[in-house]
Formats: C-alpha cells, structure tokens, sequence
C-alpha cells in the first residue's frame, strides 16, 4: 500500500527566559534562580528548571494550559498542584504528599510566558509540531 508523503514539521522554536521564585518554609521565603522555557517540539508542556547554588538544575515539566488555569483557582493532581495566592502570585505545589516544595513566583509574568508559547504554537495545532519519526521508527523494528 503506498504510504501519502510526510507533512513537513514547522520548524522548531525555543524560548527560554529568567524568572525569579520563591521556595517558600514554615518561616521564610528563599529566592531561587530559575529559567522556564518552551520548546515547540514538545508543544504541551513548558520546563522550570530551578538552579540550585552547587548542584545540577532541577527540572519540572508542566503543562502549559495547566499553568493558566492554575491562575484562576486550583488545579491539578498527583505531583503537581497550581493556585492563585492572595497576594496576586502563583503557587506551585511541586513533589509528592510530604515531601513538597512550595514555590512562589509572579503569576503575570509566568502567564505572559505561556501567552507566548501559544503565540508560537496555537491551541489545537501542537500535534503538527511533533516529530512522531522516531516513535512510528522504533515500532516497525
């Protein structure tokens, strides 16, 4: 059976930004060092890597409609947990039951972030951005 030739992936588009955070404690607020970023090749989803002083990066992956949801009231399950906090930040309730990290950061800013994935690649369109190549080639061996 003739296959019908492969659609061309758009080309790919990366967008990386600073961010300060806050790891909240039961007494203090400690400012962490943080890039969140985007990659169209994996369209749902934007990275938080957290850069701790002395040790490698620590990464979370959340979804990108997840996070704008968690702006207007608490979503989220299993790991990951996102709400709107009283004083116009987000929290980010990242890690297992007992053993989570509380971060705070500044919702605007962060919304504006995912406004400009979806600038990148639109609502409904994220499966044109996947390279399924690798996948499908790896299930024909």
């Amino acid at each position: 059976m003739p296959q019908r030739p492969a659609t061309p992936l758009p080309s790919p588009h990366v967008l990386t930004r600073p961010m300060a955070m806050e790891l909240l404690g039961p007494d203090t607020a400690v400012r962490i060092d943080t890039s969140v970023g985007y990659h169209s090749r994996d369209p749902h989803a934007l990275s938080i890597a957290f850069h701790l002083l002395g040790e490698e990066s620590v990464v979370w992956r959340l979804d990108r409609e997840m996070v704008l949801a968690g702006s207007l009231g608490p979503t989220g399950e299993g790991e990951v947990h996102l709400e709107p906090a009283p004083d116009g930040k987000l929290l980010l309730r990242l890690g297992a039951a007992g053993h989570r990290a509380v971060i705070r950061c500044d919702q605007e800013e962060l919304a504006r972030f995912v406004r400009d994935t979806f600038l990148l690649v639109p609502q409904g369109t994220e499966e044109r951005h996947i390279d399924w190549r690798p996948l499908l080639d790896s299930l024909r061996r």
